[in-house]
């Protein structure tokens, strides 16, 4: 059960309570006796942020404001707050807790955004030892807030949750079909339409790249289409969003080796999770913007009739790819959809996939890495969103030259490039399957953790999803 978020100006005499303070502010708080502010005077003097009083009817939690670098800088650290007071919290078996600002910089949201993320679990399959953390509702009090923001930020961290579900989902129990099925389930809640594609209609549409990465799997694969489209909707041109849907990926004949790399590819899909997860805020909170999600979904496996290194395939446009390397699938299946959403003539289009263990090791899972045809104004304004969310922004070029590295002696292109500058490579494959203003976002650093990381937790982290409706909430605004 995700965590409540509610908002109430009015705090019981009895309910747990985070205070944020500035430092300049912990010498005289009335909320606090002189005991109580004679002991945090102590704490804060050994460099404590936060301090617990136990007021034995209450917990009372003090939280210092941080004085970032810079604003975002601020938030950021609040959400780190989050994360540290939430071990406290867990300790103290905390079930309700109310945030009051006394430091009157709209600090709460973030700190309940730091809290809320840092209590995620995915524990469906533990039978023993399962131990749902105990911290159920966070309650903001501040005046300056509303119904509306506190509800816009429940859908939007619901969101995230729903994306890191679908990422962790294991691969036997979450097919390409299963997938769809649980796709069309979330838009029934939601409020977006879900339309799913058969093979048969994938064939029709000839999409040869989504159906060779296909062809060693005894599951189908499907196409999916996911539309919201408010009565009042800002814009005439849909914005386009694309996810790679890799629900399990073996690297085909390609073969991936076992340890830190197959055992976790479950989580390929989390491009198609991520925009999936960005369409449910987007209609829960009724965002006036005609927003379109593709997603092809297929596992890749080298089963009888796998697909092999030296085939030529005949992609959805009509173009010839040479394969070199069945493990470079996710921009087969990409391709696809990228020149499928031409029908829509598009204002924007975004995709978003784990395509390369080259932007992972570029920049670590500190960053996206992006890469667009776009132009100045679409990618600063995406980066001033990275920022914002802390989902920040590493832009690589498309220079022609790049297009060298991915020239076929027997076909239109090829699937790999050299060892060199891999993930720019395949972001260049991408772009000719384009003829629109496009972004793509490489998150294979990012989507995915093998050790915790603060409040983006441990293993699926929903990478993405705060950027992108933050980025297309402010166009509809």
């Amino acid at each position: 059960m995700p965590t409540q978020l509610k908002y109430n100006t009015s705090v019981g005499k009895n309910t747990d309570l985070a205070l944020i303070v500035r430092a300049d502010q912990t010498d005289s708080l009335p909320e606090l006796s002189s005991d109580e502010t004679a002991y945090l005077k102590r704490q804060l003097e050994a460099e404590a942020k936060i301090v617990s009083l136990n007021r034995y009817t209450q917990r009372l939690y003090v939280v210092v404001y941080p004085e970032g670098k810079t604003q975002n800088a601020t938030r950021e650290a609040l959400r780190q707050a989050g994360y540290t007071l939430l071990k406290q919290l867990k300790a103290d078996k905390v079930e309700e807790l109310a945030i009051q600002d006394l430091s009157k910089n709209d600090a709460s949201p973030y700190l309940a955004e730091g809290l809320y993320l840092s209590n995620y679990q995915f524990d469906k399959y533990k039978t023993k030892n399962a131990k749902p953390n105990p911290l159920q509702t966070i309650v903001l009090t501040d005046e300056n807030l509303s119904e509306f923001d506190v509800m816009e930020l429940q859908n939007v961290l619901d969101a995230v949750t729903i994306t890191r579900d679908l990422v962790n989902e294991p691969n036997s129990h979450q097919s390409a079909t299963q997938f769809s099925e649980e796709l069309v389930a979330l838009g029934e809640k939601a409020g977006f339409t879900t339309q799913v594609f058969d093979e048969l209609q994938i064939q029709s549409l000839k999409m040869g790249g989504l159906l060779a990465v296909n062809q060693g799997s005894e599951e189908p694969p499907t196409f999916n289409i996911l539309e919201w489209k408010p009565e009042g909707a800002a814009n005439t041109k849909p914005y386009v969003l694309v996810g790679k849907g890799v629900v399990y990926d073996t690297g085909g004949l390609s073969l991936k080796p076992t340890p830190q790399s197959m055992d976790y590819m479950k989580s390929d899909m989390a491009g198609a999770a991520a925009v999936t997860g960005v369409l449910y805020a987007l209609a829960k909170n009724n965002v006036q913007l005609h927003v379109i999600a593709l997603i092809p979904a297929t596992d890749n496996r080298p089963g009888g009739k796998a697909y092999a290194p030296g085939d030529v395939l005949t992609m959805h446009n009509g173009m010839t790819v040479e394969v070199l390397n069945t493990d470079a699938e996710g921009r087969l299946i990409l391709a696809d959809a990228l020149s499928f959403a031409q029908k829509y003539k598009p204002k924007l289009v975004i995709d978003m996939a784990t395509l390369t263990g080259a932007a992972a090791r570029a920049i670590g899972k500190e960053g996206l890495v992006a890469m667009s045809n776009a132009g100045d104004e679409v990618m600063n304004a995406l980066k001033r969103a990275g920022e914002e969310e802390h989902e920040r922004i590493v832009e690589f070029p498309l220079w022609d030259e790049y297009k060298k590295h991915i020239e076929s002696d027997i076909a239109d292109i090829k699937n790999l490039g050299g060892a060199e500058a891999g993930a720019i490579s395949a972001g260049v494959f991408l772009e000719y399957f384009t003829d629109y203003p496009w972004v793509h976002f490489d998150i294979a650093g990012t989507a995915y953790l093998l050790g915790e990381d603060s409040y983006r937790g441990k293993l699926a982290t929903g990478s993405g999803v705060r950027l992108v409706y933050n980025y297309l909430s402010s166009l509809a605004n």
